[in-house]
């Protein structure tokens, strides 16, 4: 049988993708960047480590109920530039501006000052990155309707935003750096405001060249206006409800919440192994060890990894690319014991290529399928598509997904017996630190490969769905 080929129409331009990759970069860049300034609050600010965790948590939950609140408003707005488009436009400039003067922060400040300047404005902050990233995340859902083009837009995109993680881990050696930095401080001020500079120039792109569905006719859609704010959270609340009866759909939040809450769990565990195992925790031998080994698993993620993953996906299908390449990720766990050698540190790359098909594959296929999920929506409970919705939900289980593994990770350094006062652990704690930085995420994938074995929406069933949208409501 003749594998179905890619209408013209459906083909997205590669200039809209190259737009919407650098959107993904931003979407990749500022949490990075976040992740790894939210250190300096401690050292460069004097934060106490309490206070930091209450920062680094209680913004997460705000986030968490602004999320589904943003895919239902751009779901239902009615404008001339489109669903997405106009917020994605104000939130890309809002986001770069707000994270500059987040970190704007004096260490002569009182401590209690910093925290609820850092605090309020954190929630400002997110506010604005929530009305860039979750139009950005419903509008790649609607660039095209075609099952594989789906896939190479989101392999496209992700390949782009792998470049943050490229740069990323290298913030932390230039802020710490006294001959490029007077103080920590003035690092962490200088920095983000080149990091919220490129994020607007970058967030800006998606928002005046990539295109959507054409939702001037799009039916049942609801007015978003003060008057209509009551009815809009009962609708919301019944959009929701609907969505979580989608049951592909929780299959795809299922699965990417095991794998990547086991990759995150595990996510700092290396950074210890290669301090403490490979270099008897001299921080000074360590050197860049670890940053090379965060840069070179993006590097190898984008320009090894997507595109093969890509390959798979229009060869064997979504569901069996998903496994297959989960599978793999697994074998690189394994590989991780042989690959952290005191005697030969280049070994600690070997398993990159093998463990960055878990995140390559998982985003760039779970993107793309999620799409094909929104059609099945709306056959099922009609106008209007929910993009933004299911984007929302989806993103709000990555984010669940991080902040528990954040908690779990720092449990397992306790239970492995981690002591972070030490200037050396012991040969039973490291040991035991290697073990579970193999063992957690290789039983996570297991199961994601697990949940995702009778996913149902495979390519046949896609372009049937797709067929009878079209025949009911014509092409959008």
């Amino acid at each position: 049988m003749k594998k179905p080929t890619t209408a013209p129409e459906d083909i997205v331009p590669i200039g809209q993708k190259v737009a919407f990759g650098a959107g993904h970069l931003v979407l990749n860049l500022l949490p990075g960047s976040l992740a790894i300034f939210m250190f300096f609050l401690l050292t460069a600010f004097g934060m106490d480590p309490f206070l930091a965790g209450l920062l680094g948590g209680l913004p997460r939950i705000f986030d968490a109920i602004t999320d589904p609140i943003m895919g239902f408003i751009s779901d239902n707005t009615k404008s001339k530039w489109g669903r997405r488009r106009p917020y994605i436009f104000i939130g890309a400039i809002a986001s770069g501006v707000l994270f500059a003067v987040l970190w704007q922060l004096d260490p002569e400040n009182s401590q209690m000052f910093n925290f609820w300047y850092f605090l309020i404005l954190s929630m400002v902050f997110l506010i604005g990155n929530t009305m860039f990233a979750t139009p950005l995340i419903g509008l790649g859902y609607e660039m095209t309707s075609d099952y594989n083009e789906r896939t190479r837009l989101m392999a496209f995109s992700q390949i782009i935003g792998q470049i943050a993680w490229m740069i990323v881990p290298w913030f932390w050696v230039l802020i710490a750096n006294p001959n490029i930095f007077e103080t920590q401080a003035i690092g962490v001020q200088k920095l983000s405001v080149i990091v919220g500079s490129i994020c607007i120039v970058l967030g800006l792109l998606p928002a005046l060249f990539c295109k959507g569905i054409d939702s001037a006719h799009m039916e049942n859609r609801k007015k978003i206006t003060f008057k209509t704010m009551f009815s809009n959270v009962k609708d919301l609340f019944q959009g929701i409800v609907q969505v979580s009866k989608n049951k592909p759909f929780m299959k795809l939040c299922g699965a990417t919440f095991l794998v990547f809450n086991g990759f995150q769990l595990v996510a700092s565990f290396s950074f210890f192994i290669i301090v403490f195992f490979m270099f008897n925790g001299d921080y000074g031998l360590a050197g860049t060890w670890p940053a090379w080994f965060s840069t070179v698993m993006a590097f190898v993620t984008a320009f090894l990894v997507i595109p093969v993953v890509s390959w798979m996906s229009n060869k064997f299908g979504k569901r069996k690319a998903f496994i297959y390449s989960t599978l793999i990720s697994i074998v690189g766990y394994i590989l991780k014991w042989w690959g952290f050698d005191p005697d030969m540190p280049w070994l600690l790359f070997m398993p990159i290529p093998f463990i960055s098909f878990g995140i390559g594959g998982l985003f760039t296929l779970m993107m793309s399928m999620t799409a094909d999920v929104c059609d099945l929506d709306e056959l099922e409970n009609g106008m209007p598509r929910k993009e933004g919705t299911f984007g929302a939900i989806y993103w709000w289980m990555v984010k669940l997904g991080q902040a528990l593994a954040l908690v779990l990770g720092g449990l397992v350094l306790k239970i492995v017996g981690f002591d972070q006062n030490a200037a050396m652990q012991t040969a039973e704690t490291l040991t035991k630190l290697r073990l579970a930085d193999i063992i957690i995420p290789a039983i996570t994938a297991a199961l994601a490969v697990w949940v995702m074995w009778s996913y149902s929406l495979d390519e046949k069933r896609a372009r049937e769905i797709k067929e009878v949208l079209v025949k009911r409501r014509g092409k959008l």
